[in-house]
């Protein structure tokens, strides 16, 4: 099995949970990089996040010790607007349940910022969520706006605590419209076809590594990526013997993953 590793050429990678948690780097996250970077394995760190555009997620990982540049990086929300772009008549009226950089994904592609005659409602994590804001989108998507959401995550990891996450508040706009929205995020294909368009990779060549069985492994299943769980993040022990979704492999960290799939390679040069 752990020859499979060595077959990986490119990987999409979750941060929450992975590399980080709040503002704490995970052990080995700076290593895997220079791992892939090493072994000419391409990748992308791929976060249902919301409220952070690329930039800042860089700067954030940069305070942490890990280089990784902006082009390296995707978010759910640039995911959200870019899929947007592709399906929405130029100038659609958006109402953004979400932050300044959710906000921004969308203004910088030229929609309008709306309310409650907005196209579309896009909604994802707000620490600032109102009832003025739950109104609105509830009264636009009953109005016959598309609803779309940045991500299904109904926690958000920080360091030693599980919060609030973008699910939560996406579930209290479905309850008020009796409608669900159109994910883009994990486990939806949408950002995952996305990713592997820019890395220019079949799935079968890809993996997805990730701490949520619901998001990063159930997604890459549905393309037919490998998939890797590592177990800093929201995922337990006991989730995954309760669970459906089973991962390829699963590793205590990422130093344990980076040692067997070195392995793994070294092997495979030998054999070769």
């Amino acid at each position: 099995m752990q020859a499979e590793l060595a077959k990986i050429k490119a990987l999409v990678t979750d941060m929450d949970g992975v590399l980080y948690r709040g503002k704490k780097a995970l052990p080995g996250c700076a290593q895997l990089f220079a791992f892939l970077e090493k072994n000419n394995i391409r990748y992308k760190a791929v976060t249902n996040n919301a409220t952070m555009n690329q930039d800042s997620v860089m700067t954030k990982l940069q305070a942490m010790g890990i280089d990784l540049a902006a082009d390296k990086i995707l978010t759910s929300g640039a995911a959200a607007a870019a899929y947007l772009a592709e399906q929405a008549p130029a100038g659609a009226g958006v109402f953004v349940v979400g932050e300044e950089a959710l906000v921004q994904e969308f203004v910088k592609r030229g929609f309008r910022l709306a309310g409650q005659d907005a196209d579309y409602v896009v909604a994802g994590l707000d620490r600032t969520i109102s009832f003025e804001k739950l109104t609105t989108a509830t009264i636009a998507i009953r109005h016959g706006a598309t609803f779309i959401g940045t991500n299904p995550d109904k926690t958000f990891p920080v360091e030693n605590e599980l919060i609030p996450g973008a699910g939560s508040i996406i579930a209290a706009i479905e309850a008020a419209t009796d409608q669900e929205p159109l994910y883009i995020g994990k486990p939806e294909p949408a950002i995952f076809h996305q990713v592997l368009q820019e890395l220019d990779i079949m799935p079968s060549e890809a993996a997805s590594l990730g701490d949520r069985l619901e998001t990063d492994i159930l997604g890459g299943q549905r393309l037919g990526m490998t998939t890797i769980l590592v177990m800093t993040g929201v995922t337990t022990t006991k989730d995954i013997a309760l669970s459906d979704i089973k991962p390829d492999f699963t590793y205590q960290d990422i130093p344990a993953l980076i040692a067997d799939w070195q392995q793994a390679l070294n092997e495979k040069l030998v054999i070769h």
